[in-house]
């Protein structure tokens, strides 16, 4: 049965800030989620991961970021079962990462405040290449090992992204990630809780 197309429920929002420049030196919590948020990476096991090779193989990719990506820092980062929650640092980040008003960031004294200034990766192109990069090995390790298979795509189209403003919200947002194992149950990415929202 074909659906027709309805704006009130098939609209795709945008998560992006309208004129935020992601090239600029700044802070961001992303999370990646697996398409259908299927559980492909492991399992968590009292409180803790329990990663199999799928897992692991993306734990090595997220340390090669700043290998392809001299202009960026990773941070705190934890593969879940279904999606993984990690912080990137554009460099020269002070964690003024707020969208300049009128082009200024008051803790930088003035430098790199105009969009397309700073040095640095755009955001999206850092998360699809590591969306790529483990595409391509986890193909590799279905064929070769008999990894679960994917539906079409690993990873859902979009992602979360959240700006860092500020050290305390950095420091609450490394806890939240450290801790997210010991959350599952109630995590909304839980299986149990998507089909109880669903």
């Amino acid at each position: 049965m074909t659906m027709t197309y309805n704006p009130d429920i098939h609209h795709r929002r945008s998560i992006r800030i309208r004129d935020y420049d992601y090239s600029q030196a700044g802070a961001y919590f992303v999370t990646v989620c697996a398409k259908d948020r299927v559980c492909l990476f492991g399992d968590i096991v009292h409180g803790k991961t329990a990663l199999n090779e799928a897992g692991c193989m993306f734990s090595k990719w997220w340390h090669e970021l700043t290998n392809k990506f001299s202009a960026m820092e990773t941070d705190e980062f934890v593969v879940m079962p279904n999606h993984f929650h990690g912080i990137i640092l554009i460099v020269g980040a002070d964690l003024c990462v707020c969208p300049p008003v009128d082009d200024v960031c008051p803790n930088d004294n003035n430098k790199h405040t105009r969009k397309g200034e700073h040095a640095g990766s755009p955001l999206h192109r850092i998360i699809q290449w590591i969306k790529t990069m483990t595409t391509n090995e986890y193909i590799r390790g279905i064929n070769k090992h008999g990894w679960e298979r994917f539906n079409g795509k690993l990873w859902q189209r979009n992602y979360y992204e959240h700006i860092i403003r500020d050290e305390k919200k950095l420091n609450r947002i490394r806890e939240y990630i450290i801790n997210n194992p010991l959350q599952w149950a109630e995590d909304e990415n839980t299986p149990v809780n998507i089909k109880a929202v669903t």
